[in-house]
């Protein structure tokens, strides 16, 4: 499927108009509820197959965060044969208490899958922690990029943003 198309099927399935605050703080009038899109398995299956593309070369794991980013590292794993790691906001007081299940990261290429960026804040936390952790990390793929450009906070973490559509992408048609 073209990226056009791509951009107005999860336009229609997961645009919605009011007032809502961002994780960065940010107010917009405009908000793709990712949740809607990863949730329509057809839908999920088809942006995961367009992701293929865009995983770096020599990637070992591809590792989503916490919530959004788990439904789509899952499909993208399914499409790349990848292993893959789901990454907490912080690690649980039991169990494993691990901040990375699934797939060993420590001393393997990593790159970090997200649904939307705005800011980049969340991937920049995560990737620090999983450095700390021994993953070797350089980029990141998200479904949406907000802004026309890589947010700065993670040029500056040393990360390369890979987009598979940007606002500007997703409209009605």
């Amino acid at each position: 499927m073209e990226l056009v198309e791509l951009g107005r099927r999860i336009y229609s399935t997961a645009h919605l108009t009011g007032e809502f605050v961002l994780r960065s703080g940010q107010t917009t009038n405009e908000y793709f509820d990712k949740y809607r899109f990863e949730a329509d398995p057809v839908l999920l299956d088809t942006v995961a197959e367009a992701m293929v593309p865009l995983v770096p070369a020599g990637t070992e794991v591809l590792a989503g965060l916490e919530m959004g980013g788990i439904p789509v590292v899952t499909a993208l794993a399914r499409h790349t044969g990848l292993p893959c790691a789901f990454v907490r906001k912080q690690a649980k007081p039991y169990g494993t208490a691990r901040l990375a299940e699934g797939a060993e990261i420590a001393g393997r290429v990593v790159t970090i899958v997200e649904d939307v960026v705005t800011t980049g804040g969340q991937i920049v936390l995560s990737t620090t922690e999983l450095r700390a952790l021994g993953a070797n990390i350089t980029d990141a793929l998200c479904v949406i990029n907000r802004n026309p450009d890589t947010p700065a906070p993670l040029t500056e973490a040393g990360l390369t943003l890979h987009a598979l559509l940007k606002s500007e992408d997703l409209s009605e048609g």
